[in-house]
């Protein structure tokens, strides 16, 4: 399947059932660990449990001059296409986002035996009985996953814009820089 065809079933399929509820730091990195949930494309009836950690590296609101850089998504090896037109594809259809290193590290996918519809109820009960307010509970397509935690991290950094921006102007107060 092609990136746009991947990008549109990961748009139509991304649901964010369960957000970290803290914002993201704005002076030092974030970890956003989440579980995903999708449909088994191998075990129909089925569900994928892909659980990791993304890491978002020091997310101010002003940005470095670099791009953005995109570890452990594997959008090269996949579907054969690299950081630059990812970043290219991603800007034509409006999404920016800050130049800063995004770090994927899956760490385990096991199959739930059982439809997303129960999947879901039984991840969020365990996030709720545990009162776990840090762990992401996503749902994508199977084939487009990596794209559903893309909308995931630009969820979360639209989240945290104002808030970064109150910090680092409250940081240049402290540090002696006035408006004049």
């Amino acid at each position: 399947m092609d990136i746009e065809k991947l990008w549109e079933k990961a748009l139509k399929k991304t649901e964010i059932q369960r957000a970290r509820l803290n914002k993201l730091h704005t002076f030092k990195a974030t970890e956003l660990p989440y579980t995903l949930l999708t449909e088994s494309s191998v075990n129909i009836g089925d569900t994928v449990v892909r659980k990791g950690t993304i890491k978002v590296n020091k997310p101010l609101i002003i940005m470095p001059h670099q791009y953005p850089v995109f570890e452990g998504f594997n959008f090269e090896e996949d579907i054969h296409v690299g950081d630059d037109m990812l970043r290219s594809f991603l800007l034509m259809r409006g999404i920016s986002l800050p130049s800063l290193r995004y770090s994927n590290k899956t760490y385990s996918v096991d199959l739930y035996e059982d439809s997303l519809k129960k999947a879901i109820e039984h991840y969020k009960d365990i996030l709720q009985k545990k009162e776990d307010i840090k762990q992401g509970l996503i749902v994508g397509a199977d084939d487009a996953w990596k794209f559903s935690l893309l909308i995931y991290v630009a969820a979360m950094v639209s989240k945290s814009a104002s808030s970064d921006i109150q910090a680092f102007l409250n940081k240049l107060r402290e540090e002696g820089f006035h408006n004049n």
